[in-house]
């Protein structure tokens, strides 16, 4: 090998993993920009934690992928490494042998993948290929493995990773993934059986698959049960040094099956940084991952507080080193600036702030909020178009239908109250300003709802119903809602933060910036986040 070795060749040649087309949403490409960044978040904490030691000058680390897809983390970690090492490894031939064959090791997740990351990392198809640019590996895999697991079935689905057996139960030639590094019960034995030895290694980075089809159907179309916390977790048993990776960020405060990985990871003050994106446009074009992305890093043996660094669109807002989890809250606050607007309502509203700054039962929203589907009919119910005696009358995905009263079996002391209807899904964008909730409207005694709408009560007039919808439309109200909201759909959850108010008289957010002390500067990040509410279309029932 010559002194013009192929990673000082790349400034010259287009890199053909900047427009890689991704295989599907559970299987994200990292653009090589963002593996960096995310590589320079590592060489940061390692300087820090080391008296500014370079970590790419450092030969004994050892660094894994353990769900590599297109090398790209490999790559140029194998790139930092040469240059890193040059003093220490003067020769060229020796240092890149010496990095691909101790230092740098990955799992891929399918057979097309650890073919790819292989040419990507070692330029062979074969990592002893004869233009392979590691010179000592008697396999064809190098470091970089892929052997076809085989999921552990259940009756119907499999028992580590929760696929479903109807679907991924497949002949061996057609991929079933089912990844290596979650279908075990050991990973530090599995680590051993695939990598010839104990391995401890220092880092551990990458992106891991998101999620996994399971068969079944909800309202946007086929469900799908999160799977990357599963990698999050094997990956901390096998106690590396530092952890540094991306997820979906609806962890933060909801998604499906996710409620005990958001406690244990909320309750680990080892994780010391997040980079949230709350449009995951801003690192993957075109990919829309509902609630953004973010990746974090997470060290062993460094305990604290968190540094949250916002991006959006291109720009950087600026670091807060603050707690995972504020007092009184059960999610982690994404936004840095929601943090102060979110003190001052829970202070004011606190039985005993000094204590414990959470909503008391009698000042909590979500108690008026009723749960979807609360009257027991479903997205596709219709109903009569005219209404007979004893009807009620349905307010329905499309418009309105009748029941007979007889016919609701559930909440039916609701029907005769005053009430305020909210779809029970918002917009699907990520893009802000945006309204977080459907138009609120009044919905008059008599009335229900399918599971389109949630409810909202009861109140005894229609003065306060009114005065509730109008408070449910002001920017602050939904404000306090996206704290809380991850997905678009708007659960009973997502008002956990928001304090009821006395419906007697009206709110709207002048009102309520002056009950709560919101400075300018804090509105004006409110007002960057959530636009005013498009009335038009909007009306209250009589």
């Amino acid at each position: 090998m010559t002194e013009q070795s192929s990673f000082s060749l790349r400034s010259r040649n287009p890199d053909v993993l900047t427009c890689i087309a991704n295989l599907s949403n559970d299987e994200v490409f990292t653009p090589p920009v963002f593996a960096n960044q995310m590589l320079d978040t590592l060489t940061e904490a390692w300087a820090a934690n080391n008296k500014g030691a370079n970590l790419w000058a450092d030969k004994t680390v050892k660094f894994l992928d353990p769900f590599t897809k297109s090398g790209v983390f490999l790559r140029e970690i194998t790139s930092r490494l040469t240059k890193g090492l040059e003093k220490e490894i003067p020769n060229l031939e020796k240092r890149v042998n010496h990095i691909l064959t101790k230092q740098v090791f990955g799992i891929a997740t399918t057979q097309i993948t650890a073919l790819l990351a292989r040419r990507s990392v070692y330029c062979s198809k074969y990592a002893n290929g004869e233009h392979s640019i590691a010179k000592s590996f008697s396999s064809d895999d190098g470091n970089i493995w892929f052997k076809r697991m085989e999921h552990t079935w259940g009756d119907t689905k499999c028992e580590f990773c929760g696929a479903p057996r109807a679907i991924l139960e497949r002949e061996a030639e057609v991929e079933n993934y089912a990844y290596a590094f979650i279908h075990t019960d050991n990973i530090k034995t599995r680590l051993a059986e695939i990598f010839g030895g104990k391995m401890q290694f220092d880092v551990i980075i990458g992106n891991p698959p998101y999620q996994m089809s399971t068969g079944g159907t909800g309202g946007a179309g086929v469900q799908a049960r999160p799977i990357y916390n599963s990698f999050v977790d094997q990956a901390k048993l096998l106690e590396p040094r530092y952890l540094c990776m991306v997820t979906p960020s609806r962890w933060f405060s909801g998604g499906m099956g996710l409620d005990s990985f958001r406690e244990s990871m909320l309750t680990d003050n080892r994780l010391r940084v997040i980079h949230d994106f709350p449009d995951s446009n801003d690192v993957f074009p075109g990919t829309q991952i509902k609630g953004g992305i973010s990746y974090f890093l997470w060290q062993r043996d460094n305990h604290g507080n968190v540094a949250v660094t916002t991006h959006d669109k291109g720009s950087v807002l600026p670091t807060i080193t603050r707690p995972l989890l504020e007092p009184g809250c059960d999610v982690f606050i994404r936004y840095n600036e929601g943090v102060s607007i979110l003190r001052k309502v829970l202070t004011l509203e606190a039985s005993d702030p000094k204590r414990s700054p959470t909503l008391p039962l009698n000042k909590q929203f979500m108690g008026l909020v009723s749960s979807i589907g609360a009257f027991g009919l479903d997205t596709t119910f219709r109903g009569k178009d005219k209404a007979s005696a004893n009807d009620v009358m349905i307010y329905r995905n499309g418009g309105i239908g009748y029941i007979n009263r007889q016919e609701l079996t559930k909440e039916t002391e609701s029907i005769d109250w005053w009430k305020v209807f909210v779809p029970a899904a918002g917009s699907g964008s990520d893009g802000f300003p945006h309204s977080i909730l459907g138009k609120p409207f009044v919905g008059a005694p008599g009335t229900a709802s399918s599971w389109t709408y949630m409810h909202i009560g009861p109140f005894k007039n229609k003065i306060q119903a009114t005065n509730a919808a109008d408070y449910i439309r002001s920017r602050f109200f939904r404000f306090l809602v996206l704290l809380h909201k991850s997905t678009q759909h708007a659960t009973k959850t997502v008002y956990t933060f928001v304090p009821t108010q006395d419906f007697s008289q009206s709110w709207n957010d002048e009102k309520l910036c002056k009950k709560y002390g919101i400075t300018d500067e804090e509105w004006a990040f409110v007002e960057k986040m959530i636009r005013p509410m498009d009335l038009s279309g909007a009306s209250d029932d009589e």
